[in-house]
């Protein structure tokens, strides 16, 4: 794997440094997206990959193909055929009872045993918990390069290279790496770092099935129970779309109480920067940026929140981005939609009062 560090968006390398495709790399054609498939349910990082491999396979020209690995009950087919209206040309299916329960050593062999037979140049999969998992260890048996949390993905033309960017040195610095002499090409994405596609008209897409090939009593793990966390306290940060945000501008822990009642009148979700996780101001599944949740909502208000690099990353993707500081030099300002420069403390009730009354308003008259 070769590893370059040159800036975010210009992947592509200078003049006269034009690299001829190793002749063994050739057979290796076409962009595949891991969908991301559990008890039935398809994770939607999975449509946003395939929207972003639509571009990837259009630059390449070559087709978009879904990976749906799971056990045969129907809902493979029915993920099959909504990777097909989000854009799949074709559909690799693996079906096995076994495949019931996400673990590791199956689908790490199943995918394998497809990269192996089918040979993609490109795999994407989502950085959930389970695609981190996933790609880490297939990429492992492969002996191929991963590039994690990407937050672009563009095709450099002059050697059919996957350039991934993402953060590096605590999310202070963009880095653009590419996998030159081995394929496929692998890449993990973030939750809500691209944009979801639009799902278009009911479209057919090729089945390709291939078996697992792989007995139950040759697994170690195995699934005792299924405990749901849906009872569970957990943030909803990446889909909502209203949050706010709170920064060491607050303060104190105390007073990110703020956030919280700006939040409730808005009907949103909050969260904070990572400072605010590392004082213990909050829970870390409460953490906006690129080492916690990436956002898209349509509104995204963010109070004392200096904007670093890596929160940046994590935010830029909102509609609309109103930031509140009380210095005019944040770096923040640089890419809000709207800023306000004053104190935090006395802009969060205020706009809370506003919203309540507009927002109660617009209810009693309702």
């Amino acid at each position: 794997m070769s590893v370059a560090k040159i800036p975010a968006k210009t992947p592509a390398r200078p003049p006269g440094r034009s690299r001829e495709l190793p002749e063994h790399l050739k057979a290796y054609k076409g962009v595949w997206v891991f969908i991301e498939l559990e008890r039935g349910r398809v994770h939607p990082v999975s449509w946003e990959l395939l929207g972003e491999g639509r571009k990837l396979a259009d630059s390449l020209g070559v087709e978009l193909a879904g990976v749906i690995i799971g056990p045969d009950d129907g809902s493979v087919v029915r993920a099959g055929a909504d990777a097909a209206a989000y854009g799949a040309d074709l559909v690799y299916v693996m079906e096995d009872p076994i495949l019931a329960d996400y673990r590791t050593d199956p689908f790490t062999a199943g995918l394998t045993a497809l990269v192996e037979t089918y040979k993609p140049e490109i795999l994407l999969l989502g950085a959930t918990t389970l695609g981190r998992d996933l790609a880490g260890a297939v990429a492992t048996t492969l002996a191929t390069g991963l590039t994690a949390d990407c937050t672009e993905l563009v095709i450099d033309m002059e050697t059919r290279a996957l350039a991934s960017t993402r953060p590096t040195f605590g999310g202070s610095l963009l880095c653009t790496i590419q996998t030159l002499n081995f394929r496929p090409q692998m890449a993990t994405v973030r939750p809500r770092v691209m944009s979801m596609p639009e799902r278009c008209a009911p479209a057919e897409a090729r089945r390709v099935d291939h078996p697992l090939a792989m007995a139950e009593e040759s697994i170690v793990t195995k699934v005792l129970d299924f405990i749901p966390d849906s009872s569970q306290e957990t943030a909803h940060l990446a889909y909502a779309d209203i949050v706010v945000g709170g920064g060491l501008g607050l303060g104190s822990a105390e007073n990110f109480r703020l956030v919280r009642e700006l939040a409730a009148v808005l009907g949103g979700e909050y969260g904070g920067s990572r400072p605010l996780v590392q004082k213990g101001w909050i829970p870390a599944d409460r953490q906006i940026g690129q080492t916690g949740k990436t956002i898209r909502p349509k509104l995204y208000i963010a109070a004392g929140i200096s904007g670093a690099i890596q929160h940046r990353v994590g935010t830029e993707g909102a509609d609309m981005i109103l930031a509140i500081n009380s210095d005019p030099n944040a770096p923040i300002f640089e890419f809000a939609t709207h800023g306000i420069v004053g104190d935090a403390l006395q802009m969060l009730p205020a706009l809370t009062d506003a919203f309540r009354r507009h927002l109660g308003h617009t209810a009693r008259a309702a």
